[in-house]
């Protein structure tokens, strides 16, 4: 049997991942902050679902993710599914500094735990949820278009580090376009169900694919932002696209 490890499990995209893992047999870890609904999600399936109460940004969380994989027994598939933004065109400093504390230094924890894991173990699968908006700098929110740009590079430079010493772990960067669920505090253009990125994500992880791009729409998005200038680029207001 299978087993995932997804860090933040209890909304949202993570939890719709777990329960198609679930259902295709897979045994899976979830962690999140909020205990009451891990334990709603392990009593739908008990014997297939082991969690641990993490926040990424605790010194301690490391050592929680050890527990949970050891309760689950194993593991083959890390998904890091936390992460953190708003818009912030007022540069609030503690909404930038709680973006960077979670997309950079919770992110930078746990990755670097499950890498040195699966090299230990010779083999293993991390993947990770950035986003299109890491592409191109957004005035809009620009901590969390930085972060997340800082994790795409993060990636690469760990895919090219096992490659490098043949640790066998394969890396896949998921990149979803803006997405329906409660973390969307404002409201955006060509919003996608979480149910049908969560089934476009495990699709690609099935294939092992490195760059995981949700949807084609977003492809075609992506294609557009890099052919702006960047002179150009920094003219484009975005707050018209954007809708309190």
């Amino acid at each position: 049997m299978k087993r995932a490890v997804i860090i933040g499990a209890t909304s949202g995209i993570g939890k719709e991942v777990a329960r198609i893992l679930l259902s295709e047999g897979w045994k899976v870890g979830i962690s999140g902050r909020r205990e009451d609904l891990l334990i709603q999600m392990q009593s739908e399936a008990p014997e297939s679902v082991e969690y641990e109460v993490i926040d990424i940004t605790r010194q301690e969380a490391p050592q929680l993710l050890g527990q949970l994989i050891s309760k689950l027994g194993g593991m083959d598939l890390y998904l890091h599914s936390a992460g953190y933004g708003r818009i912030n065109p007022g540069l609030d400093p503690e909404l930038e500094m709680k973006t960077i504390k979670t997309n950079v230094f919770g992110f930078v924890t746990m990755i670097d735990c499950a890498f040195n894991y699966f090299r230990q173990q010779k083999h293993g699968y991390i993947a990770a949820i950035t986003s299109v908006a890491g592409r191109r700098g957004l005035g809009l929110n620009a901590a969390y278009s930085s972060t997340k740009r800082f994790q795409m590079t993060y990636l690469t430079a760990l895919a090219q580090l096992s490659n490098n010493y043949r640790y066998n772990i394969r890396i896949s960067d998921i990149q979803p376009g803006f997405v329906n669920t409660a973390f969307l505090s404002h409201s955006y253009p060509l919003r996608l169900k979480t149910s049908y990125v969560a089934g476009k994500i495990v699709k690609g992880l099935m294939k092992g694919r490195r760059c995981i791009v949700i949807d084609w729409r977003y492809r075609i998005v992506v294609f557009v932002w890099h052919l702006i200038p960047g002179r150009l680029w920094e003219h484009i207001n975005l707050e018209r696209f954007v809708r309190k």
